[in-house]
């Protein structure tokens, strides 16, 4: 008897009622699994969600997220062998698994690196503060809060465990929990996935639900708080962005949607050159990589118009190299499709194209994949097409065939390049291959406005390009138009879209305590001792001390310019001063930041390790000879630190505010140094 998957929700792992749906194997036809929600209560599912993974996730800091999803990640990386031979009867070779297994995974690891971007709080204060009065006693700032709803993805058949992770470790990052409802057809990897997930207990329960079957009617249950996201085709992404329970409560609704990608061969590029056969390696990768079904493959080709029969010879050569079959065989390069319907669906859009299109290479009737059994699987042949007339025979803009099906289309000029790349209407990636930085130039400022990424691939990028059709976590992913207009990943840009931004008013002082972070223009607090002398957890947002004066001389600006071979006309030559800025001789903005440091720093040892790093830094105000300068330093924001081994330090990254000012106590410097700081009990 066939397996039944579970659905994990509301604490448990449930079957579904009846039989649900009978899931192949994709290289063979024999039976995996049945998926079945029947009889859950979506409803309840959500609310769930909302209250119990909901609640604890929103009172955890960014590096508290951050580090779960590091554990999380690791766990699942010393797991990973185990998925394998699950991938391959999706069809996916090992290389095809390698992306959709450890490339989720990696998703994971740098989501969890984003901790370090953001504060050490369960929100975060956005951008800059905003002066609304004349005198600074009334401003303005924004903080973003986790939303108080759930993420329900809802994902494509291609990428059961990517699919899930890259989106998962967002909203978790954001402090949301998750529903995800992968393709029904592939969910038995997703399921293995998560069955593992769960049995960590690294997650708090409720953050991450699952369900393996129709989701049929669980739109009607989201709330304004609620966000969804979709990956598939554009025809469904538009039914169910139109469903009306979503307008009603202005639910976001994130798209990403298949798209007509196309990639150019620059008109610098001859077959002798090395852009040539990285264009071709390029092309043969995303026909073949997943036997095309990537939201992000290639699907026109974009070529000069005397180099259509060069591409074509050298592309047909290298699909000719390609082992078909059983991803498990030896040397097989291209697995199988999802499913029949999914070989169905691809040779009836490619008869389609046939009617403004040629095959250069392949027939949709033969092929002959190696493996025991697998006459009963899900296997195409790759096929190469051409369009001579693209502008005339707009088909090939308009139909995909989500499978290994790629057609070639002549070009003359970047001008006509760029106009045929947006005949797609909206793609989520775009690719030229030059090694002329002024036609890649015109190429992406022309075509940028279509497309979500664009990728520029010469002899320099090479070596370490990820490639056409490789979305990376810290860039976004998704595209205008046919792509679905959506957004998602990005880095800290991703994590964004789960929260909530807010502006708030009022006083430096209350928005101080708002904010944990010092907003200039607040009221000051008596540490007591120096802010150098106070452990990590001993210190407060707010501590300020002011220090004695020093006056500036004639000799420290000749001094510093000698030690630090900066001899600026304005530092050392007097007598050009006419027409500049300048009154008389000025005052390194370094020095005036160095002297600062004499006057801030307490010598004694303590708990502080080190200065590493400075930023905002203003010079505001010339300093010079015989003006007397102050300084106000004060804690502005702590950042707690984890330690990397059991030898490391226990220790935290305090920033402090450095104010420096003149005698009128107006400031001629401002900057933001950070420094790493004993915790209590490590002298």
């Amino acid at each position: 008897m066939t397996n039944k998957l579970g659905n994990y929700v509301m604490g448990a792992w449930q079957e579904g009622e009846g039989d649900g749906k009978l899931l192949l194997n994709a290289v063979n036809g024999e039976p995996i699994a049945h998926a079945s929600t029947a009889g859950l209560d979506f409803a309840e599912i959500l609310a769930y969600g909302r209250s119990t993974g909901g609640a604890v996730l929103r009172k955890m800091t960014f590096r508290e997220r951050g580090l779960m999803l590091k554990k999380l990640a690791l766990h699942l990386y010393a797991m990973k062998d185990k998925y394998y031979p699950i991938s391959y009867q999706t069809g996916a070779t090992k290389k095809d698994s390698w992306i959709d297994i450890e490339g989720g995974i990696g998703n994971l690891f740098a989501n969890a690196s984003l901790r370090r971007k953001f504060p050490d709080t369960p929100f975060h204060v956005d951008g800059e503060m905003a002066p609304l009065s004349k005198n600074g006693g009334f401003i303005g700032h924004h903080i973003m809060v986790p939303k108080e709803g759930i993420a329900i993805h809802i994902n494509a058949f291609n990428f059961p465990i990517w699919g899930m992770l890259e989106k998962v470790a967002v909203n978790l990052m954001a402090g949301v929990p998750a529903l995800v409802k992968p393709a029904t057809l592939t969910s038995f990897l997703t399921e293995a996935m998560v069955r593992d997930i769960i049995a960590s207990n690294i997650i708090p329960e409720g953050s991450l639900q699952l369900i393996c079957g129709s989701a049929r009617g669980i739109l009607d249950h989201v709330m304004s708080q609620d966000v969804v996201t979709f990956t598939g085709s554009a025809s469904t992404g538009q039914m169910l962005k139109s469903t009306s329970r979503l307008v009603e409560e202005s639910v976001p609704f994130n798209m990403e949607a298949d798209s007509l990608n196309c990639i150019v061969l620059g008109e610098d590029v001859s077959p002798d050159k090395e852009e040539f056969k990285l264009f071709i390696k390029e092309v043969r990768n995303e026909m073949t990589t997943k036997c095309g079904q990537k939201c992000t493959a290639i699907r026109r080709i974009f070529v000069p118009e005397n180099m259509v029969e060069e591409v074509h010879l050298a592309l047909a050569a290298q699909l000719q190299k390609t082992i078909i079959g059983d991803p498990t065989a030896e040397g097989v390069r291209m697995g199988a499709l999802a499913g029949h319907d999914q070989v169905a669906e691809v040779k009836a859009n490619v008869d389609e194209l046939l009617k403004s299109n040629k095959i250069l290479f392949g027939d949709l009737n033969d092929v002959q994949p190696v493996g025991d059994g697998t006459d009963k699987g899900a296997f195409v042949s790759p096929i190469l097409m051409v369009n001579d007339r693209p502008f005339d025979n707009l088909a090939v803009h308009e139909i995909e065939a989500f499978g290994p099906a790629s057609t070639i289309m002549p070009y003359n000029g970047v001008d006509e390049a760029i106009a045929l790349s947006k005949l797609g209407k909206g793609s989520l990636c775009c690719s030229i291959a030059t090694f002329d930085d002024n036609i890649a130039r015109e190429f992406v400022l022309g075509a940028a406005s279509y497309h979500g990424r664009i990728l520029v691939l010469n002899r320099e990028s090479a070596l370490e390009s990820t490639g056409h059709g490789s979305p990376m976590p810290l860039l976004i992913h998704g595209g205008p138009g046919r792509a679905g207009g959506g957004e998602e990943m990005g880095g800290m840009r991703g994590v964004k879209h789960y929260m909530q931004r807010c502006a708030i008013q009022g006083s430096p002082t209350t928005l101080t305590e708002i904010t944990s972070q010092y907003q200039y223009g607040g009221k000051y607090k008596d540490p007591g001792k120096h802010p150098f002398q106070k452990h990590f957890e001993e210190l407060n947002v707010g501590d300020t001390i002011e220090t004695h004066g020093r006056t500036i001389t004639e000799a420290d600006i000749v001094n510093f310019a000698n030690v630090s071979w900066d001899h600026f006309y304005a530092h050392t030559d007097v007598t050009t001063l006419e027409g500049t800025t300048f009154e008389q001789r000025v005052a390194h903005g370094y020095f005036i930041l160095s002297a600062a440091a004499g006057l801030f720093v307490d010598a004694k040892k303590g708990p502080v390790l080190l200065n590493y790093g400075l930023e905002e830094c203003r010079f505001t105000k010339p300093v010079y000879a015989g003006m007397t300068i102050a300084v106000r330093l004060t804690v502005k924001e702590k950042m707690d630190q984890e330690k990397r081994d059991e030898e490391d330090i226990p220790k935290g990254i305090v920033k402090f505010l450095v104010d420096v000012f003149d005698e009128s106590g107006e400031t001629v410097t401002i900057a933001t140094i950070l420094t790493m700081v004993k915790k209590l009990g490590e002298e």
